[in-house]
């Protein structure tokens, strides 16, 4: 027990000596310990900034009546005329979801490459507006028909050259639509008389697409909105009318130090109509928050509104903390169940989409990027396109008179190209005319203002007019001949060195002709006899 007990003083005494080691070290190998300097503070103004872009984009589907009730969905009745109990929130009524609203949200989130929820609900929104009669609003919440999908946007340089870029999809949901309040006196609530409400937009069906914070430029979110109003119009389920309302967008932005994975404070911009503005408004932003970082300024969590006057956002109210809509599932309508059979068949009617059209356009017919951009950007300019290329006309032909002088007209008569006289088969036939050297280029132009407002075959437009081109090697010797010999002083002066004067004898036989006579061969004919020795 004794030689136990020593063992244990020992130890002690070895283990105190241990740690005094530690904290004290010899004088032989003494170790200095070092204090890691404060990391010198950045100068904000010395960074390079970069924006966080995401968007929330409200687009109101073309439905003949409102998402829970039959009211009329036309825009541009008389105020307070497309309203009934259920969208007014009369005690007693109940909502009925529109079967139609359901498929098209379905349709749209299978065209963004999202995922579809075999089961979803619909939620209580609680707050008051004084243009919602429920003072609720029926949207959706934990469970959104359709999430985690991405839409690719193609960016295109100055020289033609393609960039494409993946943007994430949060998710798509449905919800109801407030109506509208109408200001006298002042376009906005501030300045004001008094205020009227025009219930015709109340029970309008929507569907609220997020986009992840994946974009980083004006441009690419002028694009991101553009290609999904082309996906919407595409599938026919939404107008993507922004005049009209038909689709509404708001801008979440804020800008970070290149590098950094930490957001910065996001401010929200809301009342653009157009991409244009959308660009313009966050570009605008970007410079403001950037110069206000750099300057030591805080950014302020706000929500601003787009000037176009001015071409500057500013502030329309200013967010304390993020709003509690006490969401609760809406108990007056069932949860949403969507079969395997069901889906399989809406997505079986999906059309070939705009970016499958441009990647097929480019690889399988040799169109430049900017071609298949311009289109694709109408889905019945696309079609159009397509039946005349199917009809027998050379891809890049074809694009160039649809983009050239058939838009031309379009935009001057102010009409649709569905509505067009001209048939796809009977521009086919009019190129094929030119190809086969039976008119020239110049001749069709000339004949396409008729055959753009009556329609008809170009060829017996031009067997009628007597206007088939001169191809034929001997009648064209033969007229430059006589041209070459009524303009002799013409002609000593060219092969005196006045070569210019080739364009005044092509001239003179084109009159001859009245235009007839092939420009090609006449050109080659032509230089042949005058360079030929006197």
């Amino acid at each position: 027990m004794a030689k136990a007990k020593s063992s244990k003083r020992q130890a002690a005494k070895t283990s105190k000596t241990s740690k005094a080691s530690k904290s004290t070290p010899s004088t032989s190998t003494q170790q200095v310990a070092t204090v890691a300097p404060e990391p010198t503070p950045v100068d904000p103004a010395s960074l390079t900034y970069e924006a966080v872009i995401g968007l929330e984009i409200h687009c109101q589907l073309s439905t003949e009546t409102k998402i829970f009730s039959s009211s009329s969905t036309q825009f541009g009745a008389p105020p307070n005329t497309n309203i009934d109990p259920v969208c007014l929130g009369l005690p007693g009524t109940l909502p009925v979801l529109n079967e139609k609203v359901l498929e098209y949200a379905v349709k749209a989130g299978l065209a963004l490459n999202c995922q579809i929820a075999p089961y979803s609900k619909f939620d209580r929104k609680q707050y008051f507006y004084p243009d919602l009669p429920k003072n609720y609003q029926i949207s959706q919440y934990d469970l959104p028909i359709a999430q985690h999908g991405y839409l690719e946007i193609e960016l295109v340089d100055e020289n033609g050259t393609a960039r494409r870029k993946k943007i994430g999809i949060t998710r798509l949901h449905m919800e109801e639509d407030a109506g509208k309040l109408v200001h006298a006196g002042s376009d906005r609530l501030s300045g004001s008389t008094y205020s009227l409400v025009d219930l015709n937009r109340a029970g309008v069906p929507l569907v609220e697409i997020v986009s992840e914070p994946d974009l980083r430029t004006g441009q690419e979110a002028a694009e991101y909105a553009q290609e999904l109003r082309r996906i919407l119009r595409y599938l026919g389920v939404c107008d993507g009318n922004m005049q009209e309302g038909s689709l509404r967008c708001d801008v979440n932005i804020s800008v970070r130090p290149v590098g950094s994975n930490t957001f910065g404070t996001k401010v929200e911009i809301k009342n653009m109509n157009s991409f244009s503005a959308i660009q313009r408004a966050i570009d605008y932003e970007i410079e403001r928050q950037v110069a206000a970082v750099k300057a030591g300024e805080p950014i302020v969590q706000e929500t601003r509104l787009w000037d176009e006057a001015t071409q500057q956002t500013r502030t329309m109210r200013v967010k304390e903390g993020s709003s509690d809509y006490r969401y609760f599932p809406e108990p007056d309508l069932g949860p949403i169940e969507v079969s395997a059979e069901q889906l399989a068949a809406w997505r079986a009617d999906l059309p070939e989409l705009p970016a499958q059209k441009r990647h097929r356009y480019e690889t399988e017919w040799g169109l430049p990027p900017q071609d298949a951009r311009v289109l694709t950007d109408e889905r019945a300019v696309a079609e159009y396109f397509e039946a005349t290329v199917a009809a027998g006309a050379p891809p890049k032909l074809a694009a160039n008179w649809i983009m050239g002088d058939i838009t031309a007209y379009l935009k001057e008569q102010k009409l649709a190209i569905e509505t067009l006289p001209l048939k796809p088969a009977e521009l086919a036939e009019l190129i094929q005319l030119i190809e086969a050297g039976t008119i020239s280029s110049k001749m069709a132009k000339d004949l396409l203002p008729e055959l753009l407002a009556q329609g008809g075959s170009p060829k017996a437009l031009v067997e009628k007019k007597g206007l088939s081109q001169i191809s034929d090697v001997a009648t064209l010797e033969a007229m430059i001949d006589e041209v070459l010999a009524a303009h002799p002083n013409e002609l000593e002066q060219y092969r005196a060195g006045k070569t210019k004067l080739q364009g005044f004898f092509v001239g003179q036989i084109m009159k001859k002709t009245g235009g007839r006579a092939d420009p090609k061969l006449t050109n080659q004919l032509l230089a042949k006899k005058l360079n030929a020795s006197g």
